[in-house]
């Protein structure tokens, strides 16, 4: 897909400016208003999500911000631009084989009240690491989302970790998978938080899907 340049430079001056945490959210009642378009991250535990929160708001430690302890299962709310243009909303890794059933389950009902519910949710991405593809449980999630009617990008992390031939491997696959899917748009990217591919084409995507 062909990028607007003028698109793509709106998208680095905004992700260059003011970018604050603004609050963790354990329940729907402590969300905050619904004023601006909201980009979701998913990810399953490890798959390098906060890197590449980091790396997309040319910042180090960002997403560490609300990665507390305790915050681990809450919706993470950050701001982006001066006045105020959008939200990212990084939602709690998914895929820990060692939580309590408990846990999962409190997890899967806020994700899906939030995917369900939040009209200003206008893209969530779903975040696969690249050595490892697809596993049921980003099916799971995928699943929800196409349930959810949210339109979804699929984000391929740790580009550099494989070989480009395998890694033209692991892009064939989830696209042929993607395609299936009704709620998954058809661009995908593969990025790497410590060498920079794909983060100014994922910049871009954002503000597109966040102004439309």
């Amino acid at each position: 897909m062909e990028e607007d340049p003028d698109l793509a430079e709106k998208a680095r001056k905004l992700f260059s400016g003011p970018i604050d945490f603004l609050k963790s959210a354990p329940e729907l009642q402590f969300l905050p208003d619904p004023t601006v378009p909201e980009i979701a991250f998913a990810g399953r535990s490890n798959v390098g999500k906060s890197s590449l929160l980091n790396a997309l708001t040319n910042r180090k430690s960002l997403a560490r911000t609300s990665n507390t302890p305790g915050r681990t299962q809450e919706l993470n709310f950050f701001n982006v631009g001066q006045p105020l243009q959008l939200r990212l909303v990084d939602m709690p890794g998914y895929g820990f084989a060692e939580a309590p059933k408990d846990m999962v389950r409190r997890w899967r009902f806020l994700i899906n009240d939030f995917l369900r519910g939040r009209a200003v949710l206008k893209r969530a991405l779903v975040l696969i690491d690249s050595r490892h593809g697809l596993k049921p449980v980003d099916r799971e999630v995928m699943d929800m989302l196409d349930a959810a009617a949210v339109g979804y990008h699929l984000i391929l992390t740790k580009s550099d970790k494989i070989k480009p031939a395998q890694l033209a491997q692991v892009v064939d696959a989830t696209a042929a998978e993607s395609a299936k899917r009704p709620a998954a748009h058809p661009q995908m990217f593969a990025t790497s938080s410590e060498t920079g591919a794909g983060i100014a084409e994922l910049r871009t995507a954002i503000l597109q899907a966040a102004t439309q």
